[in-house]
């Protein structure tokens, strides 16, 4: 099974690191939007995209362009995300134009609501889960443990 597991930097990259073991009998590529993230966690196969957000609306369509080239080349099977908005794109991409299952995975950061991008990604994804129960049962996503 090939998998590209992607987070932006900081919190959703720890995240994504903690759960690297669920994934070892996989080929995986890990995306992040920080240099040397990888480097240090000692991954070596990754890509890298550009940071953006809501603020930084100009940089999705190169992120556009760079996943639907790591798709092309990787054909992944899965796409994992654990946010923020460049995984959430990823899943998009991945999922109408790919045909990959995708899997959003919240933040534990968000523990009385879904964040935006996982409100977003609910509506898509394969699988949508939070690592919170109490959010799981408002906002009618999964549950099945904490990262952390």
């Amino acid at each position: 099974m090939k998998i590209v597991a992607i987070a932006s930097g900081g919190g959703h990259w720890e995240q994504l690191m903690l759960m690297r073991p669920a994934f070892a009998s996989a080929d995986v590529l890990y995306l992040t939007t920080l240099d040397g993230l990888p480097q240090r966690a000692g991954v070596a196969q990754y890509g890298l995209l550009h940071e953006c957000n809501r603020n930084q609306l100009k940089r999705i369509g190169s992120n556009v362009w760079r996943l639907a080239r790591t798709f092309l080349e990787f054909k992944p099977d899965v796409v994992v995300s654990t946010g923020a908005l460049p995984g959430l794109i990823a899943l998009a991409l991945a999922k109408y134009v790919f045909g990959a299952r995708t899997i959003w995975i919240d933040s534990i950061a968000n523990g009385e609501q879904l964040s935006m991008s996982g409100s977003y990604a609910k509506r898509f994804a394969d699988l949508t889960l939070t690592q919170w129960e109490e959010v799981a049962e408002k906002e009618r996503v999964e549950f099945r443990g904490a990262v952390l």
